[in-house]
This record gives C-alpha cells, structure tokens and sequence, in this order.
C-alpha cells in the first residue's frame, strides 16, 4: 500500500524528477538451501535489503533520479551497502556512518510450508540512531518526491529525524510518499474489517491524499484516488522470490510521478503507470534477492507487451 500526498510547488522543482528515500538498508542472510527454518540452514548468502533502499536503486535503474538518507554502522557491511548504493547510481550524501553501532542484519527464509520467518539484529542498529542535527535538510529540500516506510518511525532518536524530514518536506512543497509496507491481514487489522472491501480501505483515506494504492501481489493492485478507482491485473511469472517486488512496484510509480504528477488527475496515464508499476514487480520476483532482481524499463516494457499479445 502506498499513499501519496501534499502537493508539488514550484519551489520543489529546483531539482526536477529527485527521489529521495528515507530510512533503513540492511544485510539479508537467507537460507543457501530453500524450505528450510532458520535452525535448520547449514549456511546463508548475505544480500542488501530494506525497502526504502530497495526504491531508491529502483528509481535509478528505471533511469530516474535518485537519493539515500540514513545511517550504517561504521563497519564493512556498512560501507559495502553504502557503496552498493553508488555502484546503483544513488546519490549517498545523505548517508552517515556511526563509530558506536553496527549495520543492522536479518536472518530471513521462507519455510516449506510458505511461512515467512525473521530474526533481526538492531539492538540498537546505527540505522535507529539517526538525529535530527545530523540530516541533510538541503538534499530533502531538493527532492520532488520524498519516500519513506515504517520501520524508522518505531524509536527514538530516528522518529523524530523522520517527522522533521517529513516537516521539511512538507514546508516546500515536496510530495510525500509513504509505503507502510502492510500485507492485507494488516489492513485488517487496522481497520479491523475485511482488506478486500473497499469501503474498509478508504477508511485509510485522508485530506490532502493524492493517491492511495493497495498491491495485492500477484493479482495486481487497486487504486484510489478523489475523482477515480479501480484496479489492474497483474503478470503471471515464473516466481523465485517475492522478496522486493513491491519496492520495485513503489520505485516504478515514483520514476513516472516525478515525470509528470498529471497521473493524480488522468485516470488513463494512472492506469498506463500502474500497468508498469505491476510489470516491474513481477520481473523482480523471477530471481532471487531484491537489489539485482529490479528490472529495467526494457524488460518491464516486454512484459507488458507479451503480456497483452
């Protein structure tokens, strides 16, 4: 699900088509054996994750403009993500090393019987640490769009970082994006009804909303907006790993809002951006890990078009 809203001034379009993404990346150890429990595994390949990261190398590969604000331990997996982010064309000055805390690590695997199982390290991560001196308020304020997630909004003294990022953004006219980054039986719990009845979503709906989308996986997404709704079918693929697939969705509409936020009010642009949106994240679950898995616009666009053949 990915919310949109606050309008874009002509302030915001000192830096045309910047995304800049907020938040936590981290080191995924998976299984080297599929369909095992954590216990189980007899060894892991390490891999980058968190979604805020996994959007802003999305928004890259797509040929977008691109930028990362957190924080990673000053050890070799933080300065291996770090470096990731460059060699996938994001802007990292807004990343920051910490001498006291380590680069946050999940264990993640998916067992036999399709149940996801995490174990994470964050005890506190440098990732949690974030202070609000230490942000670069001048890249936000470049931004047109400014993305975010959940994750960096549970504790202090990074929740707050985030609201101030969030304020700032908003004080010029940045268009904000959120991703809560729920499944449906988390909409259902805080709605406490059915994730699949309409009237149960848009009580999530607020003033000031542009654009509310709910991904529904495999089967596509639905859309909300003020003036318009409806939905989109998504992309039968062969499927390796699920891992990252709405971030390449997220990284896809951003990529085209920054383009052109006419999509708000044109529900046939809406739909052309959404059918792509849906595209890249089907190609990203036909290999394994998120980061090399985000498709390019090539691939996306041969999809759509087998897709409608």
């Amino acid at each position: 699900m990915a919310p949109l809203g606050d309008g874009v001034s002509p302030a915001a379009a000192a830096a045309p088509g910047l995304v800049v993404s907020f938040g936590e990346m981290l080191i995924d150890f998976v299984p080297d054996v599929a369909g095992v429990s954590l216990a189980e595994s007899g060894g892991f390949v390490k891999a980058p994750g968190g979604a805020p990261a996994n959007v802003a190398c999305a928004v890259s590969k797509l040929g977008g403009s691109s930028a990362f604000v957190g924080k990673f331990g000053d050890d070799e997996f933080g300065h291996m993500l770090v470096e990731i982010l460059k060699q996938n064309g994001v802007n990292a000055e807004g990343c920051l090393f910490d001498q006291h805390a380590r680069t946050a690590l999940a264990f993640v695997t998916l067992k036999s019987n399709g149940e996801r199982e995490f174990m994470f390290y964050r005890n506190p991560s440098a990732d949690m640490l974030l202070t609000e001196a230490e942000l670069n308020l001048d890249l936000i304020r470049r931004a047109r769009i400014f993305h975010y997630g959940s994750i960096s909004l549970i504790t202090e003294p990074c929740r707050s970082a985030h609201v101030a990022a969030m304020r700032a953004a908003k004080a010029g006219g940045i268009l904000c994006s959120y991703d809560p980054n729920v499944s449906d039986d988390e909409v259902a719990f805080l709605t406490q009804g059915d994730a699949n009845d309409e009237k149960n979503v848009l009580s999530l709906w607020f003033e000031g909303l542009k654009l509310l989308v709910v991904t529904d996986g495999e089967k596509g997404c639905r859309y909300f907006t003020k003036d318009f709704k409806g939905s989109l079918p998504g992309y039968a693929v062969n499927t390796v790993d699920t891992t990252g697939a709405g971030d390449a969705f997220v990284g896809s509409l951003l990529v085209n809002v920054a383009k052109d936020d006419s999509i708000f009010y044109n529900e046939e642009k809406l739909r052309e951006v959404l059918q792509f949106s849906n595209a890249c994240g089907a190609i990203c679950t036909t290999q394994k890990g998120a980061i090399p898995a985000l498709p390019t616009t090539a691939a996306a666009l041969e999809l759509i078009r087998k897709g409608s053949n």
